[in-house]
Protein backbone atom coordinates (compact mmCIF):
# COMPACT_ATOMS: atom_id res chain seq x y z
CA UNK A 1 0.00 0.00 0.00
CA UNK A 2 1.36 3.38 -1.00
CA UNK A 3 0.36 6.80 0.35
CA UNK A 4 -0.04 9.88 -1.80
CA UNK A 5 1.98 12.98 -0.94
CA UNK A 6 -1.07 15.20 -0.93
CA UNK A 7 -3.92 15.43 1.50
CA UNK A 8 -7.61 16.22 1.44
CA UNK A 9 -8.81 19.78 1.86
CA UNK A 10 -12.37 20.93 2.41
CA UNK A 11 -13.57 22.22 -0.92
CA UNK A 12 -10.74 20.61 -2.91
CA UNK A 13 -10.73 17.56 -5.12
CA UNK A 14 -10.55 14.58 -2.79
CA UNK A 15 -7.58 12.39 -3.66
CA UNK A 16 -5.21 11.20 -1.02
CA UNK A 17 -4.02 7.60 -0.83
CA UNK A 18 -4.21 4.62 -3.05
CA UNK A 19 -3.96 0.88 -2.73
CA UNK A 20 -2.78 0.18 -6.26
CA UNK A 21 -0.22 1.23 -8.82
CA UNK A 22 -2.36 2.55 -11.68
CA UNK A 23 -0.91 5.68 -13.25
CA UNK A 24 -4.12 7.67 -13.08
CA UNK A 25 -4.01 7.40 -9.30
CA UNK A 26 -0.51 8.88 -9.20
CA UNK A 27 -1.23 12.10 -11.08
CA UNK A 28 -0.98 15.23 -8.94
CA UNK A 29 -4.24 17.24 -9.21
CA UNK A 30 -3.79 20.90 -10.00
CA UNK A 31 -5.90 21.99 -7.03
CA UNK A 32 -3.87 20.27 -4.31
CA UNK A 33 -1.07 21.67 -2.20
CA UNK A 34 2.11 19.95 -1.07
CA UNK A 35 1.61 18.78 2.52
CA UNK A 36 4.87 20.32 3.77
CA UNK A 37 2.99 23.53 4.64
CA UNK A 38 -0.03 21.83 6.15
CA UNK A 39 1.06 21.45 9.74
CA UNK A 40 2.62 24.77 10.52
CA UNK A 41 -0.43 25.54 12.65
CA UNK A 42 -3.33 23.80 14.35
CA UNK A 43 -5.66 25.80 12.11
CA UNK A 44 -4.11 24.33 8.96
CA UNK A 45 -4.28 20.82 10.40
CA UNK A 46 -7.93 21.38 11.23
CA UNK A 47 -8.54 22.38 7.63
CA UNK A 48 -7.04 19.09 6.50
CA UNK A 49 -9.24 17.27 9.01
CA UNK A 50 -12.31 19.03 7.61
CA UNK A 51 -11.40 17.59 4.23
CA UNK A 52 -11.55 14.10 5.69
CA UNK A 53 -15.01 14.75 7.10
CA UNK A 54 -16.18 15.96 3.72
CA UNK A 55 -14.67 12.94 2.00
CA UNK A 56 -16.74 10.73 4.28
CA UNK A 57 -20.02 11.82 2.68
CA UNK A 58 -18.99 12.47 -0.91
CA UNK A 59 -18.67 9.95 -3.69
CA UNK A 60 -15.16 9.85 -5.01
CA UNK A 61 -14.61 11.28 -8.47
CA UNK A 62 -10.89 10.58 -8.64
CA UNK A 63 -11.21 6.92 -9.60
CA UNK A 64 -13.65 6.25 -12.45
CA UNK A 65 -15.12 3.08 -10.99
CA UNK A 66 -15.70 4.84 -7.64
CA UNK A 67 -17.74 7.69 -9.12
CA UNK A 68 -20.94 5.67 -9.24
CA UNK A 69 -23.96 7.10 -7.48
CA UNK A 70 -24.33 4.11 -5.15
CA UNK A 71 -20.97 4.79 -3.47
CA UNK A 72 -21.56 7.92 -1.35
CA UNK A 73 -18.66 7.64 1.08
CA UNK A 74 -19.23 5.80 4.33
CA UNK A 75 -23.00 6.22 3.93
CA UNK A 76 -22.84 3.87 0.97
CA UNK A 77 -20.99 1.29 3.04
CA UNK A 78 -23.70 1.59 5.70
CA UNK A 79 -26.36 0.87 3.08
CA UNK A 80 -24.47 -2.14 1.74
CA UNK A 81 -24.26 -3.54 5.27
CA UNK A 82 -28.04 -3.46 5.57
CA UNK A 83 -28.77 -4.75 2.07
CA UNK A 84 -26.47 -7.70 2.81
CA UNK A 85 -28.84 -8.61 5.64
CA UNK A 86 -32.48 -9.63 5.53
CA UNK A 87 -34.34 -6.56 6.80
CA UNK A 88 -33.85 -4.10 3.91
CA UNK A 89 -34.82 -5.04 0.39
CA UNK A 90 -36.21 -3.87 -2.93
CA UNK A 91 -38.36 -5.56 -5.54
CA UNK A 92 -35.75 -5.96 -8.29
CA UNK A 93 -32.09 -6.54 -8.98
CA UNK A 94 -30.45 -3.14 -8.77
CA UNK A 95 -27.80 -1.25 -6.83
CA UNK A 96 -27.12 -2.75 -3.41
CA UNK A 97 -29.06 -5.95 -4.17
CA UNK A 98 -27.24 -7.10 -7.32
CA UNK A 99 -23.74 -6.43 -5.97
CA UNK A 100 -24.16 -6.41 -2.18
CA UNK A 101 -27.32 -8.34 -1.37
CA UNK A 102 -26.35 -11.13 -3.74
CA UNK A 103 -23.17 -11.77 -1.71
CA UNK A 104 -21.17 -12.03 -4.95
CA UNK A 105 -19.23 -8.80 -5.37
CA UNK A 106 -17.50 -8.86 -2.00
CA UNK A 107 -16.14 -12.28 -2.95
CA UNK A 108 -14.93 -11.08 -6.37
CA UNK A 109 -11.45 -9.66 -5.93
CA UNK A 110 -11.68 -7.16 -8.81
CA UNK A 111 -15.16 -5.84 -8.05
CA UNK A 112 -15.64 -2.08 -7.76
CA UNK A 113 -17.68 -2.62 -4.59
CA UNK A 114 -14.76 -4.30 -2.86
CA UNK A 115 -12.27 -1.67 -3.96
CA UNK A 116 -14.60 1.16 -2.95
CA UNK A 117 -14.97 -0.06 0.61
CA UNK A 118 -11.27 -0.85 1.08
CA UNK A 119 -10.11 2.46 -0.38
CA UNK A 120 -12.66 4.56 1.48
CA UNK A 121 -11.43 3.44 4.88
CA UNK A 122 -7.73 3.49 3.98
CA UNK A 123 -8.00 6.98 2.53
CA UNK A 124 -9.36 8.15 5.85
CA UNK A 125 -6.49 6.39 7.63
CA UNK A 126 -3.85 7.74 5.28
CA UNK A 127 -4.94 11.32 5.77
CA UNK A 128 -5.34 11.23 9.52
CA UNK A 129 -1.96 9.51 9.87
CA UNK A 130 -0.34 12.64 8.46
CA UNK A 131 -2.27 14.73 10.98
CA UNK A 132 -1.38 12.48 13.93
CA UNK A 133 2.30 12.41 12.94
CA UNK A 134 2.62 16.18 12.71
CA UNK A 135 0.11 17.90 14.99
CA UNK A 136 2.29 17.93 18.10
CA UNK A 137 4.91 20.05 16.29
CA UNK A 138 2.39 22.56 14.91
CA UNK A 139 1.95 26.03 16.34
CA UNK A 140 -1.22 26.89 18.20
CA UNK A 141 -2.89 26.47 21.55
CA UNK A 142 -2.46 23.09 23.20
CA UNK A 143 -6.22 22.69 23.50
CA UNK A 144 -6.67 23.21 19.75
CA UNK A 145 -3.93 20.73 18.88
CA UNK A 146 -5.36 18.17 21.32
CA UNK A 147 -8.79 18.52 19.72
CA UNK A 148 -7.42 17.92 16.22
CA UNK A 149 -5.36 14.98 17.45
CA UNK A 150 -8.28 13.42 19.31
CA UNK A 151 -10.55 13.68 16.29
CA UNK A 152 -7.90 12.21 13.99
CA UNK A 153 -7.33 9.28 16.36
CA UNK A 154 -11.07 8.69 16.58
CA UNK A 155 -11.40 8.63 12.80
CA UNK A 156 -8.50 6.20 12.49
CA UNK A 157 -10.07 3.90 15.07
CA UNK A 158 -13.41 4.17 13.27
CA UNK A 159 -11.88 3.29 9.90
CA UNK A 160 -9.90 0.30 11.20
CA UNK A 161 -13.00 -0.93 13.01
CA UNK A 162 -14.86 -0.91 9.70
CA UNK A 163 -12.04 -2.65 7.86
CA UNK A 164 -11.39 -5.43 10.36
CA UNK A 165 -15.08 -6.32 10.57
CA UNK A 166 -15.32 -6.66 6.79
CA UNK A 167 -12.00 -8.23 5.85
CA UNK A 168 -11.20 -10.28 8.96
CA UNK A 169 -12.98 -13.13 10.68
CA UNK A 170 -15.30 -12.18 13.53
CA UNK A 171 -13.71 -11.42 16.89
CA UNK A 172 -14.25 -14.28 19.33
CA UNK A 173 -13.99 -13.16 22.95
CA UNK A 174 -13.64 -16.78 24.10
CA UNK A 175 -10.66 -17.49 21.83
CA UNK A 176 -8.06 -14.88 22.74
CA UNK A 177 -5.72 -14.04 21.18
CA UNK A 178 -7.60 -13.78 17.89
CA UNK A 179 -4.64 -14.62 15.65
CA UNK A 180 -6.65 -14.89 12.45
CA UNK A 181 -5.59 -12.39 9.77
CA UNK A 182 -7.08 -8.91 9.90
CA UNK A 183 -5.88 -6.01 7.73
CA UNK A 184 -2.57 -4.17 7.20
CA UNK A 185 -1.99 -1.95 10.22
CA UNK A 186 -0.58 1.38 9.07
CA UNK A 187 -0.04 3.67 12.02
CA UNK A 188 2.37 6.22 10.53
CA UNK A 189 2.35 8.25 7.34
CA UNK A 190 5.60 6.53 6.32
CA UNK A 191 4.20 2.99 6.61
CA UNK A 192 3.93 1.05 3.37
CA UNK A 193 3.74 -2.53 2.10
CA UNK A 194 2.67 -4.00 5.42
CA UNK A 195 1.39 -7.56 5.80
CA UNK A 196 -1.97 -8.22 7.39
CA UNK A 197 -1.88 -7.83 11.15
CA UNK A 198 -3.83 -10.25 13.33
CA UNK A 199 -7.40 -9.39 14.26
CA UNK A 200 -6.23 -9.14 17.89
CA UNK A 201 -3.54 -6.60 16.96
CA UNK A 202 -5.94 -4.50 14.92
CA UNK A 203 -8.45 -4.36 17.77
CA UNK A 204 -5.68 -3.45 20.20
CA UNK A 205 -4.70 -0.54 17.95
CA UNK A 206 -8.34 0.57 17.68
CA UNK A 207 -8.78 0.49 21.46
CA UNK A 208 -5.53 2.41 21.96
CA UNK A 209 -6.55 5.14 19.49
CA UNK A 210 -10.00 5.54 20.99
CA UNK A 211 -8.88 5.57 24.61
CA UNK A 212 -6.19 8.13 23.85
CA UNK A 213 -8.78 10.25 22.06
CA UNK A 214 -11.16 9.96 25.02
CA UNK A 215 -8.40 11.01 27.43
CA UNK A 216 -7.86 14.20 25.40
CA UNK A 217 -11.54 15.10 26.03
CA UNK A 218 -12.07 16.96 22.77
CA UNK A 219 -15.14 19.15 22.43
CA UNK A 220 -16.45 18.84 18.88
CA UNK A 221 -17.25 22.10 17.13
CA UNK A 222 -20.46 20.55 15.82
CA UNK A 223 -22.05 17.15 15.32
CA UNK A 224 -20.18 16.53 12.09
CA UNK A 225 -16.96 16.24 14.10
CA UNK A 226 -15.82 13.30 16.20
CA UNK A 227 -15.55 14.70 19.71
CA UNK A 228 -15.23 12.80 22.99
CA UNK A 229 -18.79 11.45 22.88
CA UNK A 230 -18.19 9.95 19.43
CA UNK A 231 -14.97 8.32 20.64
CA UNK A 232 -16.87 6.84 23.59
CA UNK A 233 -19.66 5.63 21.32
CA UNK A 234 -17.25 3.88 18.95
CA UNK A 235 -15.41 2.46 21.96
CA UNK A 236 -18.72 1.01 23.20
CA UNK A 237 -19.33 -0.53 19.76
CA UNK A 238 -15.86 -2.07 19.74
CA UNK A 239 -16.31 -3.50 23.23
CA UNK A 240 -19.63 -5.09 22.24
CA UNK A 241 -18.04 -6.75 19.20
CA UNK A 242 -15.18 -8.00 21.39
CA UNK A 243 -17.69 -9.37 23.94
CA UNK A 244 -16.02 -7.06 26.44
CA UNK A 245 -19.23 -6.28 28.28
CA UNK A 246 -17.76 -4.27 31.19
CA UNK A 247 -16.32 -1.71 28.78
CA UNK A 248 -19.43 -1.75 26.59
CA UNK A 249 -21.39 -0.86 29.72
CA UNK A 250 -18.88 1.75 30.84
CA UNK A 251 -18.76 3.77 27.64
CA UNK A 252 -22.39 3.43 26.56
CA UNK A 253 -23.53 4.33 30.08
CA UNK A 254 -21.36 7.46 30.04
CA UNK A 255 -23.30 8.72 27.03
CA UNK A 256 -26.73 7.65 28.26
CA UNK A 257 -26.24 9.10 31.73
CA UNK A 258 -24.84 12.40 30.45
CA UNK A 259 -28.09 12.95 28.50
CA UNK A 260 -26.31 15.44 26.26
CA UNK A 261 -28.10 13.90 23.29
CA UNK A 262 -31.62 13.09 24.58
CA UNK A 263 -33.81 10.59 22.77
CA UNK A 264 -36.02 11.93 20.00
CA UNK A 265 -39.59 12.85 20.79
CA UNK A 266 -42.38 11.00 18.98
CA UNK A 267 -42.82 14.05 16.74
CA UNK A 268 -39.14 14.40 15.90
CA UNK A 269 -38.88 10.67 15.25
CA UNK A 270 -41.19 11.18 12.27
CA UNK A 271 -39.28 14.16 10.85
CA UNK A 272 -37.22 12.25 8.29
CA UNK A 273 -33.96 11.43 10.11
CA UNK A 274 -32.28 14.18 8.13
CA UNK A 275 -31.56 16.83 10.78
CA UNK A 276 -28.62 16.23 13.11
CA UNK A 277 -29.48 19.25 15.24
CA UNK A 278 -32.23 17.15 16.81
CA UNK A 279 -31.40 15.71 20.22
CA UNK A 280 -30.14 12.17 19.88
CA UNK A 281 -27.87 12.59 16.87
CA UNK A 282 -24.39 12.23 18.34
CA UNK A 283 -22.44 12.17 15.07
CA UNK A 284 -23.52 12.87 11.53
CA UNK A 285 -22.19 13.87 8.16
CA UNK A 286 -23.82 17.24 7.54
CA UNK A 287 -23.44 18.38 3.92
CA UNK A 288 -24.47 21.95 3.21
CA UNK A 289 -26.72 22.98 0.33
CA UNK A 290 -23.78 23.68 -1.98
CA UNK A 291 -22.40 20.20 -1.20
CA UNK A 292 -25.60 18.38 -2.05
CA UNK A 293 -25.37 15.55 -4.57
CA UNK A 294 -28.76 14.91 -6.11
CA UNK A 295 -27.91 11.42 -7.32
CA UNK A 296 -24.83 10.33 -5.38
CA UNK A 297 -25.69 10.91 -1.72
CA UNK A 298 -26.84 8.63 1.09
CA UNK A 299 -30.32 10.18 0.95
CA UNK A 300 -30.47 9.69 -2.83
CA UNK A 301 -30.40 5.96 -2.10
CA UNK A 302 -32.68 5.69 0.96
CA UNK A 303 -35.02 8.71 1.25
CA UNK A 304 -38.52 7.81 0.04
CA UNK A 305 -39.00 11.21 -1.65
CA UNK A 306 -35.57 11.59 -3.27
CA UNK A 307 -36.08 12.40 -6.93
CA UNK A 308 -33.72 9.74 -8.28
CA UNK A 309 -34.51 6.83 -10.56
CA UNK A 310 -33.30 4.42 -7.89
CA UNK A 311 -35.84 5.75 -5.39
CA UNK A 312 -38.71 6.45 -7.79
CA UNK A 313 -38.74 2.89 -9.03
CA UNK A 314 -37.30 1.04 -6.05
CA UNK A 315 -38.83 2.05 -2.71
CA UNK A 316 -36.90 0.51 0.15
CA UNK A 317 -38.90 -2.13 2.03
CA UNK A 318 -38.75 -3.69 5.47
CA UNK A 319 -38.85 -7.39 6.22
CA UNK A 320 -42.61 -7.85 6.62
CA UNK A 321 -42.25 -10.48 9.34
CA UNK A 322 -40.16 -8.04 11.35
CA UNK A 323 -42.63 -5.22 10.78
CA UNK A 324 -45.54 -7.37 11.95
CA UNK A 325 -43.88 -7.84 15.34
CA UNK A 326 -43.85 -4.09 16.08
CA UNK A 327 -46.47 -2.89 18.54
CA UNK A 328 -49.33 -0.96 16.95
CA UNK A 329 -48.73 1.91 19.39
CA UNK A 330 -44.99 2.16 18.67
CA UNK A 331 -44.03 5.22 16.57
CA UNK A 332 -41.49 3.06 14.78
CA UNK A 333 -44.35 1.18 13.13
CA UNK A 334 -45.17 4.41 11.31
CA UNK A 335 -41.79 4.35 9.58
CA UNK A 336 -43.13 1.82 7.04
CA UNK A 337 -46.44 1.41 5.26
CA UNK A 338 -47.70 -2.14 4.62
CA UNK A 339 -50.36 -1.01 2.12
CA UNK A 340 -49.41 2.39 0.68
CA UNK A 341 -52.02 4.47 -1.13
CA UNK A 342 -52.22 8.01 -2.45
CA UNK A 343 -53.93 8.94 0.81
CA UNK A 344 -51.69 7.32 3.44
CA UNK A 345 -48.45 7.67 1.49
CA UNK A 346 -48.30 10.83 -0.63
CA UNK A 347 -45.33 11.05 -2.98
CA UNK A 348 -43.76 13.97 -4.89
CA UNK A 349 -44.87 12.83 -8.36
CA UNK A 350 -46.92 10.21 -10.15
CA UNK A 351 -43.81 8.37 -11.38
CA UNK A 352 -42.84 7.33 -7.82
CA UNK A 353 -43.73 3.68 -7.20
CA UNK A 354 -45.68 2.48 -4.18
CA UNK A 355 -44.97 -0.99 -2.86
CA UNK A 356 -46.05 -2.87 0.28
CA UNK A 357 -43.97 -2.25 3.41
CA UNK A 358 -42.11 0.68 1.86
CA UNK A 359 -40.14 2.99 4.12
CA UNK A 360 -40.86 6.58 5.05
CA UNK A 361 -38.18 6.71 7.74
CA UNK A 362 -35.76 8.82 5.68
CA UNK A 363 -36.83 12.00 3.92
CA UNK A 364 -34.80 14.60 2.03
CA UNK A 365 -34.59 18.00 3.70
CA UNK A 366 -36.06 19.84 0.72
CA UNK A 367 -38.45 18.02 -1.60
CA UNK A 368 -37.56 18.88 -5.18
CA UNK A 369 -34.10 20.06 -4.18
CA UNK A 370 -30.83 18.11 -3.96
CA UNK A 371 -31.10 14.75 -2.20
CA UNK A 372 -29.75 16.26 0.97
CA UNK A 373 -29.87 15.15 4.59
CA UNK A 374 -27.61 14.63 7.57
CA UNK A 375 -26.27 11.07 7.51
CA UNK A 376 -26.88 9.41 10.91
CA UNK A 377 -23.50 7.97 11.90
CA UNK A 378 -24.36 7.54 15.60
CA UNK A 379 -27.46 8.07 17.73
CA UNK A 380 -28.13 7.80 21.45
CA UNK A 381 -30.67 5.03 20.93
CA UNK A 382 -27.82 2.78 19.80
CA UNK A 383 -26.05 3.44 23.10
CA UNK A 384 -29.18 2.34 25.01
CA UNK A 385 -29.23 -0.85 22.97
CA UNK A 386 -25.52 -1.54 23.50
CA UNK A 387 -25.97 -0.95 27.22
CA UNK A 388 -29.02 -3.21 27.41
CA UNK A 389 -27.33 -6.03 25.49
CA UNK A 390 -24.15 -5.81 27.54
CA UNK A 391 -26.15 -5.92 30.78
CA UNK A 392 -28.21 -8.86 29.50
CA UNK A 393 -25.01 -10.79 28.83
CA UNK A 394 -23.51 -9.96 32.22
CA UNK A 395 -24.47 -12.40 34.99
CA UNK A 396 -26.70 -10.79 37.59
CA UNK A 397 -27.51 -7.72 35.48
CA UNK A 398 -30.71 -8.72 33.67
CA UNK A 399 -32.81 -6.33 35.75
CA UNK A 400 -30.58 -3.46 34.62
CA UNK A 401 -30.93 -4.64 31.02
CA UNK A 402 -34.72 -4.61 31.27
CA UNK A 403 -34.71 -1.12 32.78
CA UNK A 404 -32.42 0.33 30.09
CA UNK A 405 -34.47 -1.28 27.33
CA UNK A 406 -37.68 0.08 28.82
CA UNK A 407 -36.21 3.58 29.07
CA UNK A 408 -35.69 3.48 25.32
CA UNK A 409 -38.88 1.73 24.25
CA UNK A 410 -41.18 3.93 26.35
CA UNK A 411 -39.96 6.91 24.32
CA UNK A 412 -41.13 5.14 21.17
CA UNK A 413 -44.28 3.47 22.51
CA UNK A 414 -46.43 5.21 25.15
CA UNK A 415 -48.13 1.87 25.86
CA UNK A 416 -44.89 0.00 26.53
CA UNK A 417 -44.42 -1.95 29.74
CA UNK A 418 -41.15 -3.18 31.15
CA UNK A 419 -40.04 -6.56 29.86
CA UNK A 420 -40.33 -9.69 31.98
CA UNK A 421 -38.08 -11.72 29.68
CA UNK A 422 -34.93 -13.44 30.89
CA UNK A 423 -32.02 -15.26 29.27
CA UNK A 424 -32.05 -15.62 25.51
CA UNK A 425 -35.59 -14.26 25.26
CA UNK A 426 -34.41 -10.97 26.74
CA UNK A 427 -31.42 -10.84 24.39
CA UNK A 428 -33.72 -11.56 21.45
CA UNK A 429 -36.01 -8.72 22.52
CA UNK A 430 -33.05 -6.32 22.61
CA UNK A 431 -31.85 -7.48 19.19
CA UNK A 432 -35.36 -7.07 17.78
CA UNK A 433 -35.29 -3.46 18.94
CA UNK A 434 -31.87 -2.99 17.30
CA UNK A 435 -33.31 -4.19 14.01
CA UNK A 436 -36.24 -1.80 13.95
CA UNK A 437 -34.51 1.14 15.63
CA UNK A 438 -31.37 1.12 13.47
CA UNK A 439 -32.96 0.00 10.18
CA UNK A 440 -31.13 1.54 7.22
CA UNK A 441 -28.27 2.84 9.36
CA UNK A 442 -25.75 0.14 8.56
CA UNK A 443 -25.86 -2.35 11.43
CA UNK A 444 -27.68 -5.54 10.46
CA UNK A 445 -24.98 -7.48 8.56
CA UNK A 446 -22.39 -6.48 11.14
CA UNK A 447 -24.69 -7.71 13.93
CA UNK A 448 -25.21 -11.05 12.23
CA UNK A 449 -21.44 -11.49 11.88
CA UNK A 450 -20.50 -10.45 15.41
CA UNK A 451 -23.21 -12.71 16.87
CA UNK A 452 -22.14 -15.61 14.62
CA UNK A 453 -25.67 -15.93 13.25
CA UNK A 454 -26.67 -17.17 9.79
CA UNK A 455 -28.31 -15.07 7.13
CA UNK A 456 -31.82 -16.42 6.55
CA UNK A 457 -34.08 -14.68 4.07
CA UNK A 458 -36.29 -17.73 3.63
CA UNK A 459 -38.32 -16.54 6.63
CA UNK A 460 -38.99 -13.12 5.07
CA UNK A 461 -42.36 -13.36 3.30
CA UNK A 462 -41.83 -10.30 1.11
CA UNK A 463 -38.20 -10.89 0.15
CA UNK A 464 -37.69 -11.09 -3.62
CA UNK A 465 -35.14 -13.85 -4.41
CA UNK A 466 -34.49 -12.60 -7.95
CA UNK A 467 -33.31 -9.26 -6.56
CA UNK A 468 -30.29 -11.00 -5.04
CA UNK A 469 -29.63 -13.75 -7.60
CA UNK A 470 -31.40 -16.26 -5.38
CA UNK A 471 -29.10 -15.78 -2.38
CA UNK A 472 -31.43 -16.55 0.52
CA UNK A 473 -29.27 -18.24 3.16
CA UNK A 474 -25.62 -18.16 4.26
CA UNK A 475 -24.55 -20.38 7.19
CA UNK A 476 -22.87 -18.81 10.19
CA UNK A 477 -19.08 -19.04 9.88
CA UNK A 478 -19.11 -19.49 6.11
CA UNK A 479 -16.09 -18.03 4.29
CA UNK A 480 -18.47 -15.57 2.64
CA UNK A 481 -18.61 -13.61 5.90
CA UNK A 482 -15.13 -12.32 4.98
CA UNK A 483 -14.56 -9.84 2.17
CA UNK A 484 -11.69 -10.65 -0.16
CA UNK A 485 -8.74 -8.25 -0.23
CA UNK A 486 -9.02 -6.30 -3.52
CA UNK A 487 -6.85 -7.70 -6.29
CA UNK A 488 -5.28 -4.29 -6.92
CA UNK A 489 -4.09 -4.19 -3.30
CA UNK A 490 -2.76 -7.74 -3.46
CA UNK A 491 -0.74 -6.81 -6.55
CA UNK A 492 0.55 -3.50 -5.17
CA UNK A 493 1.40 -4.46 -1.59
CA UNK A 494 4.29 -6.93 -1.47
CA UNK A 495 3.58 -7.53 2.22
CA UNK A 496 0.34 -9.32 1.34
CA UNK A 497 1.90 -12.20 -0.59
CA UNK A 498 -0.04 -15.37 0.19
CA UNK A 499 -2.43 -13.58 2.56
CA UNK A 500 -5.68 -13.49 0.58
CA UNK A 501 -8.80 -14.70 2.40
CA UNK A 502 -10.02 -18.20 1.48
Amino acid sequence: MKYKKYLLFAGFSLLSITACKKDYLDTKPTDQVDNSALFTSAANAKNALNGVYRYMFERSTTVPDNAQQNKPGVGGIMLYMDFMGEDVGISSSNWYTSDGGSWISHRTDNSTLLTYMYRTYYRIIGNVNYIIDNIDQASGAAADKNTVKAEALTLRGYAYFGLVQLFGKRYDGAAKPNNQLGVPLLLASTDTNKPRATVESVYAAIVSDLETAISLNATASNKSHAGAAVAKGIRARVALVMQDYPNAIKYAKDIVDANQYPLLSVTDYQAGFNNATLGEFIWSSMPTLDQGDTFGSYFAQIAYNANTSFMRGNPKRINSALYNQISATDVRKKMWEPAPTTVNFPLPAANFARQPYMSRKFSVKEVGGPSLGDVPLMRTSEMYLILAEAYAKTPGSEAAARTVLFNLVKQRDPSAVISVNTGQALIDEILFNRRIELWGEGHRWLDLKRLNLPLDRTVVPNYVPTSVAGTLAIPAGDVKWQFLIPRAEMEANSGLAGQQNP
